[in-house]
């Protein structure tokens, strides 16, 4: 779903079409914090708060969106862009303030799973995140020096030039890294259920998680 928006968005640049983009992430990552919040609990249970909570925060979201496509937070921000003369601002003023908060949460609780829980998770967990910041150091790159990478893919070889769609680059490690993420979340839920969780690799390159009941005596 998420593909598909960003596909159409990209495609059309139409406010209808970012909706379909960008409040689907909303929706995904609020599933991903649930997940994470959740990993620590039994089969079947369900956790009525948590789900009240985000769910009210998705429609909350969703709501902000149709109704408000200025949120006054944007506006607060783009009035100090004018002020101070920083294109900076230009980067904090993106709608996916609200997504950095969910994304946020998940990086904390990840944090803690790896350093209290699962130490012998830290390099899936930390390659994970790491991927994905990267990504988005990348994206506001581009946001800030746009002008600037446009002057110079215009003096460089295609190669070159391609390689610096950052934009592009954001898209890619941004995908790999929640890849990443679903199974370091997969890992850690099917561990805490006694499964024998293993990640192996497809032809040496791409990480699965495969796993097996505890075998019963």
């Amino acid at each position: 779903m998420v593909g598909m928006g960003s596909w159409c968005f990209h495609m059309t640049l139409k406010y209808e079409m970012q909706l379909l983009d960008e409040l689907p992430m909303i929706y995904s990552c609020c599933i991903f914090v649930y997940c994470m919040f959740e990993c620590f609990k039994m089969k079947n249970s369900v956790n009525y708060h948590l789900l009240f909570i985000l769910v009210l925060f998705s429609l909350i979201v969703t709501t902000v969106y149709l109704k408000v496509k200025e949120p006054v937070f944007h506006q607060v921000i783009r009035h100090l862009q004018k002020r101070a003369k920083c294109c900076l601002f230009n980067s904090m003023a993106s709608p996916r303030v609200m997504y950095g908060m969910l994304v946020f949460t998940l990086v904390l609780r990840s944090i803690y799973i790896v350093t209290w829980v699962y130490p012998w998770l830290r390099g899936l967990g930390y390659t994970s995140l790491g991927i994905f910041l990267m990504g988005f150091l990348l994206w506001n790159i581009d946001n800030i020096f746009c002008d600037s990478l446009r002057n110079f893919r215009k003096k460089v070889p295609p190669v070159i030039g391609v390689a610096t769609q950052f934009h592009a680059w954001w898209h890619i490690l941004t995908g790999l890294g929640s890849y990443l993420h679903i199974l370091f979340s997969l890992y850690t839920r099917t561990l805490y259920l006694r499964y024998r969780p293993k990640v192996k690799f497809l032809f040496g390159i791409w990480p699965v998680i495969l796993f097996e009941p505890l075998r019963k005596h």
